[in-house]
């Protein structure tokens, strides 16, 4: 059996900044109301031309170029995404095809904002059994389309972006064991609704996803450090899902995590389901501040209410 590790790291956030102002000038909503409740000053809005899968292969080619993967050598393409307009066909084909990689197997996954933790999973495994040399997994989301301009629970919230990982073999283990779960009689308090227009829009109970997330999320967090022999003070980073600020805080002092080992991309590009996890990792990659090897907590949850969480080594 083969090791399995992340070799390579990419990111895409659309092109318009949307601010706190900017919404404040269209709902009755304050800029510091925002930030007081959400901790979120900036999000990002994807035109109708940035679609899933447009984003989601800006995103993968980048983790390829980073992971020195040529596109011919990846053998499985996960796409994790609950935002696709149009359900069938499913998104990871076409992002393989705008890369250049050719006959992959490739599917969507829809665990929401638990996606891309559970496709690194399924990506892991192909790795470490031998069905697949490289995996690109890749966490996109267009949230905007989904967005009720009258529901601030939501439109002050949720942003858009593409966050991807390369997953390949390795000598040693550099992804451990996940520890995953649902809680479906909650389901409700998170997914979408029809509106008196007819179009679907995102709802959420947010009280409610707060209690839920920092009584069920920290026991989650300790079995997948203790899946690996390691204590949560052994851990060099924690990326959580980008929920909202508030949430991050609250996990990372129940867990008794430092604010410097926290990574926290919530405040300049909001809660992007899917996408969050990957895009906090990019940029805590990119900000230089990790070195090759660093153990780091990665934790989705969120609508479902699907969880999971795993140790990785960053590349």
């Amino acid at each position: 059996m083969f090791g399995s590790a992340i070799t390579g790291l990419g990111a895409y956030r659309p092109h318009q900044v949307v601010t706190n102002p900017d919404i404040s000038s269209r709902t009755e909503v304050t800029p510091e109301w925002i930030e007081e409740r959400t901790g979120i000053r900036t999000r990002y809005r994807a035109s109708a031309e940035e679609t899933v899968p447009v984003m989601a292969a800006e995103a993968g080619g980048k983790a390829l170029a980073m992971a020195n993967v040529d596109p011919s050598e990846v053998d499985l393409l996960i796409l994790a995404t609950a935002t696709k307009r149009d359900r069938i066909p499913g998104g990871a084909p076409e992002v393989a095809y705008r890369i250049g990689i050719p006959a992959t197997g490739a599917f969507d996954l829809n665990a929401a904002c638990a996606g891309f933790a559970y496709s690194v999973a399924l990506a892991s495994n192909a790795v470490r059994l031998g069905e697949a040399r490289n995996v690109l997994v890749v966490g996109a989301e267009h949230l905007s389309e989904f967005i009720d301009p009258n529901d601030p629970a939501t439109y002050v919230i949720f942003g858009d972006g593409a966050g991807a990982a390369v997953i390949s073999r390795s000598g040693t283990e550099g992804i451990g064991p996940v520890v995953w779960g649902s809680d479906g009689r909650r389901a409700p308090i998170l997914g979408t609704t029809w509106g008196a227009d007819g179009k679907e829009y995102a709802s959420m109970n947010g009280p409610l996803v707060y209690r839920w997330s920092t009584k069920n999320v920290p026991p989650v967090a300790r079995q997948a450090c203790a899946k690996v022999g390691l204590d949560i003070s052994d851990i060099d980073w924690f990326v959580p899902h980008q929920a909202n600020l508030r949430i991050i805080e609250q996990l990372a002092e129940i867990l008794e995590i430092p604010e410097e080992k926290v990574a926290v991309d919530v405040v300049d590009t909001g809660n992007t389901s899917a996408a969050s996890v990957p895009l906090a990792l990019s940029r805590l990659h990119e900000s230089g501040r990790t070195r090759p090897g660093d153990k780091v907590l990665l934790l989705g949850f969120g609508a479902g209410l699907a969880y999971a969480g795993q140790v990785v080594r960053m590349p």
